[in-house]
C-alpha cells in the first residue's frame, strides 16, 4: 500500500504562505490601551515599573487619547489617581474627581471615535487601597460597598462614558450598577464585567502606577487562582445580571479559564495582560533575554487564540503598528 506524502511544512515555508493559512489573527480594532490620568500633573511621569508607561496629565490624556484613536485600536480604559484619598473613595463619585474630569476630557477631544472605557472600582481613591467600604472589623463590607459603586457609574455615565469596568468583585456589583446606570437614564451605557478577576501576585507594576495605599491583599474577594469552575459561575452571574462584555485578569497565566469562559457564553468576551505581564517581558527584553516585538505579537496571538475578542494591552498602539506591518 502507498501513503500519500503528507508534509505540513510545505505550508510554512514563506511568509506569505504562513499569513495565507494562518488561524487566528489579531486586529488593531481589538486592542484596548489602558491609561492612567494623575491630578495635579502638568506633564507625563513615567512609571519605574512599567517602562514606556506613564501617568498623564489631563492635556497629555487628550493628545495620547488622540494619537490612540489614530492608531485605530478600538479604545481607552481609564485610570484616575488621586491626590487626595478618604476612607470612602469620595473622589471616586465626585464630578470634579480626576477620572471624572478626564472622562470628560477625552470625550470632548475625540467623541465617539474610540471607545471611551473607565474604571469602576474605589480602590485608586480609598485611603487604604481596598476595593471597597471597610466594615469595623476591617473586612471588605460587600453590600455598602455596592452602594458606592451604583454612585460611581452614574457620575462616570454623566461625564460621558461609553463603557463602565466594575473591577472589584464584589457579589451583585453588575446587577446594582445596570439598575442605577437605567434607573439614572444611562441605559446605553455598557457594562465590562471583570468577572474573572483572580488574586495575582502580578499586579505589583499597576500598583505603583496608581500609587496604591493597599496594605495586606485582596485574596477574599479576588478569585483564588487554582479555581476554574468557580470562574465559570461568576460570568454566568455577571450575564444574568446584565454584563455585555465578561473579562478574565490577568490573561496569559489563565489562558484555559478564558478558553472556559468563551465556551460558556454567547456575549464578548475579553482579556487583560496585566502590568506584569508588561514588565516581565520589557524587563527581559532590556537585557537581551528575547526579541521583544516577536513576544509582544506572540503573546497577543496567544490570547486571541484562547478566545479574547478584546485584549486590554499596554502595548495596543505599538501592536497596532506591529500587526500591520505583519499582515
Amino acid at each position: 500500500m502507498s501513503y500519500p506524502d503528507v508534509r505540513p511544512r510545505r505550508l510554512r515555508r514563506t511568509a506569505a504562505l504562513r499569513q495565507l493559512v494562518a488561524e487566528t489573527r489579531v486586529a488593531p480594532a481589538e486592542l484596548v490601551l489602558p491609561m492612567f490620568v494623575r491630578e495635579g500633573l502638568t506633564e507625563p511621569r513615567p512609571i519605574a515599573s512599567m517602562p514606556g508607561v506613564v501617568q498623564h496629565s489631563r492635556d497629555s490624556l487628550r493628545k495620547a487619547v488622540a494619537e490612540a484613536a489614530a492608531a485605530g485600536i478600538g479604545g481607552v480604559m481609564l485610570f484616575g489617581v488621586p491626590q487626595q484619598r478618604d476612607e470612602i473613595g469620595s473622589g471616586g463619585t465626585d464630578p470634579n474627581g480626576i477620572l471624572n474630569v478626564a472622562i470628560r476630557d477625552v470625550v470632548s477631544e475625540v467623541g465617539d471615535s474610540i471607545v471611551v472605557m473607565s474604571d469602576l472600582c474605589l480602590d485608586e481613591f480609598t485611603s487604604h487601597g481596598h476595593c471597597g467600604v471597610l466594615a469595623a472589623d476591617g473586612t471588605v463590607d460587600n453590600d455598602a460597598t455596592l452602594d458606592r459603586y451604583a454612585e460611581m457609574a452614574v457620575a462616570q455615565a454623566a461625564a460621558g462614558t461609553g463603557v463602565v469596568g466594575p473591577s472589584g468583585m464584589m457579589d451583585g456589583q453588575v446587577g446594582v450598577i445596570r439598575r442605577a446606570l437605567d434607573a439614572a437614564g444611562y441605559a446605553d451605557v455598557s457594562i465590562l464585567a471583570y468577572s474573572a478577576k483572580y488574586a495575582s501576585a502580578l499586579y505589583g507594576p499597576f500598583r505603583d502606577a496608581v500609587e496604591s495605599a493597599l496594605q495586606g491583599d485582596r485574596r477574599t474577594y479576588q478569585q483564588d487562582p487554582p479555581n476554574l469552575q468557580e470562574a465559570l459561575r461568576e460570568v454566568e452571574l455577571d450575564v444574568a445580571e446584565g454584563a455585555d462584555i465578561v473579562m478574565v485578569k490577568p490573561a496569559l497565566p489563565y489562558l484555559d479559564v478564558l478558553a472556559a469562559v468563551r465556551a460558556a457564553v454567547h456575549v464578548p468576551v475579553a482579556a487583560y495582560q496585566i502590568s506584569g505581564e508588561y514588565a516581565m517581558v520589557e524587563a527581559a527584553a532590556a537585557n537581551g533575554w528575547l526579541d521583544r516585538e516577536r513576544v509582544i505579537l506572540e503573546t497577543l496571538t496567544s490570547i486571541r487564540r484562547a478566545g479574547a475578542q478584546i485584549i486590554l494591552t499596554y502595548w495596543a498602539i505599538e501592536a497596532a503598528g506591529l500587526l500591520r506591518r505583519q499582515y
